[in-house]
């Protein structure tokens, strides 16, 4: 039953680390431009967020933010401005990258970017609202329910019991596997092909924007 709750809490974590957007977006422009470590430590600035929120809902003091209805469109607002300036930076890198760096390069703001746009991400904290929350309290969770695209398909595949400390340290395992694992394989995959630096640059730009832009449209509509 241990190992059953352990690896379930690393597919969890997996599963919500994986999807496209602009986390990943950043850890792999960190990845190709600068090397692993910049990946690693961008993917790390996300994760430490992830962690303050779980103190937060152990507390009970992330709740508090469901009591203001205000909050949640401010925090699409910020966040949405912030992607947008972000993406910028993004251009210019993919502009003026030709090849891999030195992973050692004193640039890397990554860790930055992830944290501070994981603070201000309405849909990470309204995970800790809601599941969050749920991993915590004693109970079963459906796990693969909440697999983004193909939750529906899975669900009632894998209930565990929740409230455990096997699951939770499960959970930020496999966060932490996939931001090892992501950038190493951006890497690897990259070395091999130095115009694969500035596409990635490029393509992270592109998704900044795209998601900065829904941002600020969800937070507008529901400040109107």
């Amino acid at each position: 039953m241990v190992v059953v709750t352990a690896l379930a809490g690393i597919v969890f974590g997996l599963a919500l680390a994986s999807p496209p957007g602009p986390m990943n977006a950043i850890i792999a422009e960190e990845s190709v431009l600068r090397g692993w470590s910049s990946g690693f430590r961008a993917g790390l600035g996300a994760m430490l967020a992830d962690v303050l929120f779980f103190v937060l809902a152990l507390a009970g003091v992330v709740a508090v933010v469901d009591s203001y209805p205000a909050v949640r469109p401010l925090l699409y607002v910020v966040g949405g401005v912030l992607m947008l300036y972000f993406a910028v930076g993004a251009f210019a890198e993919a502009r003026s990258a030709t090849s891999f760096t030195d992973a050692g390069s004193a640039d890397s703001t990554g860790f930055r970017k992830t944290f501070v746009l994981s603070l201000s991400n309405p849909y990470q904290i309204g995970f800790w609202l809601t599941v969050g929350v749920g991993l915590l309290e004693p109970g079963h969770l459906d796990v693969l329910a909440y697999a983004p695209a193909v939750g529906d398909l899975l669900e009632g595949t894998l209930v565990v019991q929740t409230g455990s400390p096997t699951l939770l340290v499960g959970f930020f395992a496999g966060i932490a596997v996939w931001i090892v694992a992501y950038p190493a394989a951006l890497v690897s995959a990259g070395r091999r092909v130095d115009a694969f630096a500035p596409a990635v640059a490029a393509l992270s730009g592109v998704v900044l924007v795209g998601f900065g832009l829904v941002f600020l449209a969800m937070g507008a509509v529901r400040l109107v």
